[in-house]
């Protein structure tokens, strides 16, 4: 009986583990932006290691959800919030420190939200719209380029990093890729919408 027990609540943590860690990194947003308002070199490294942390979550999240066969309506729900309050908090706190150009940051966030409206549109659908490969590529850029942009100052191992010039160049590749998954989005919307009206005609 005991190790039934045992082996229950051990399943029963592996189908919340994915959401723990989900979870997570909009626990870790308040620290980053915390940090984010000393803009000192050992702060903004501190603010920088945090959100790695907080962006490998989005990564492990899924995998074990997967892994572990307890993907969930919740936590689909929830992972593109999450994303979504990281990602826009430490845009907004980079454009204060004058570590990127407000409209890329407006583009960006407009972006986010034309895709998170079709999205909630097609919530009632009998859809099989799903995020695309772009998409998610488009998120790792979007990591990838706020990092050095939050340490922001050089550094040298053999040879001088300018963080700040490889955060922007690496921010321009992931607006580029931003804007065409949000196109390609909102063109496979459209298909389905078309084929949505198409059915109802026909009944």
């Amino acid at each position: 009986m005991l190790a039934h027990g045992t082996l229950r609540g051990a399943d029963r943590m592996k189908r919340h583990v994915p959401n723990f860690l989900t979870m997570g990194r909009i626990i870790l947003v308040p620290p980053i932006v915390l940090l984010m308002f000393f803009p000192g070199k050992l702060p903004s490294l501190f603010a920088a290691l945090i959100f790695l942390l907080a962006s490998l979550t989005d990564f492990f999240d899924g995998l074990l959800a997967r892994r572990f066969r307890v993907e969930s309506s919740f936590g689909r729900f929830l992972d593109p919030i999450a994303d979504k309050v990281l990602v826009t908090s430490t845009l907004v706190m980079l454009i204060s420190l004058d570590r990127i150009e407000p409209w890329i940051v407006m583009l960006i966030l407009s972006r986010e939200v034309a895709v998170s409206a079709l999205r909630g549109i097609t919530k009632s659908w009998n859809t099989t719209l799903q995020p695309s490969r772009i998409g998610k590529l488009k998120t790792v850029l979007q990591f990838a380029a706020i990092i050095p942009l939050m340490i922001h100052y050089e550094y040298t191992f053999y040879v001088k990093f300018d963080f700040h010039l490889i955060g922007t160049v690496l921010i321009y590749v992931a607006l580029v890729l931003t804007l065409w998954s949000g196109i390609d989005y909102f063109l496979r919307f459209y298909r389905d919408y078309e084929l949505r009206e198409d059915g109802q005609d026909t009944l």
